[in-house]
């Protein structure tokens, strides 16, 4: 099961501003290192997001089958049935709109909307979302991830904005049950350099620390 799988695994890598020509060899090079769930985000003020963000999909759904592929910053349900068309599994927003979640669920995709507040929190999770998107979390810090887990510990969490190798563990120990990385991880001088080999070996580092997580949290 999808929601099980990114438990487990606890990372989704971000793809954000990456010409639609890298998306596969960045795809690639970040399943190498372990990577298996990815996130191409839809760039809002570009006047051909919907179609690029399409064609990025539909290439890593072609070509990097082992890789699970969903879309992010998607603000309407327009943009939640271009990217199943392309064949995404989940959406990912930065925000709680209950159009984009339940189209999402009816869509047969995993719904993850970003919160901030406890409220958006809960209504997101009421309105059928699988995880939930702490976002900013790096802004939020662990404390108040920790603080507001005490009475909604049953809505898992997804940690996003801000994460990287030094502070996974503390989110994790607050809580989170799993990790959304952009530029920490899709460095962008490594993919307009074309170093997709010191990619991969990035992503195993990443990879490897959340192993790391769950055997720590199950010590």
């Amino acid at each position: 099961m999808l929601t099980e799988s990114i438990k487990q695994e606890k990372l989704i890598a971000i793809l954000r501003g990456i010409p639609v020509e890298k998306t596969v060899p960045v795809v690639k090079s970040l399943r190498d290192g372990g990577i298996r769930f990815v996130e191409v985000t839809f760039a809002q003020s570009s006047p051909t997001c919907l179609e690029d963000t399409a064609r990025a999909i539909a290439g890593l759904v072609e070509n990097v089958a082992d890789v699970m592929v969903g879309a992010g910053t998607v603000l309407n349900v327009g943009q939640v049935e271009a990217a199943h068309a392309a064949g995404a599994k989940y959406i990912i927003s930065p925000n709680t709109d209950r159009a984009v979640i339940e189209r999402t669920v009816a869509l047969g995709m995993l719904s993850i909307p970003g919160a901030f507040t406890p409220s958006e929190i809960v209504a997101a999770h009421q309105y059928g979302a699988a995880f939930v998107k702490l976002f900013p979390a790096g802004n939020l810090g662990a404390s108040y991830i920790k603080a507001i887990r005490a009475p909604i510990s049953h809505i898992p969490l997804l940690a996003v904005g801000g994460v990287d190798l030094e502070n996974m563990e503390e989110f994790y120990q607050a809580g989170i049950c799993g990790f959304g990385i952009g530029a920490s991880i899709t460095k962008k001088d490594l993919i307009e350099s074309g170093n997709y080999p010191a990619l991969a070996e990035l992503a195993k580092e990443y990879v490897l620390r959340a192993a790391q997580l769950g055997k720590e949290r199950h010590s």
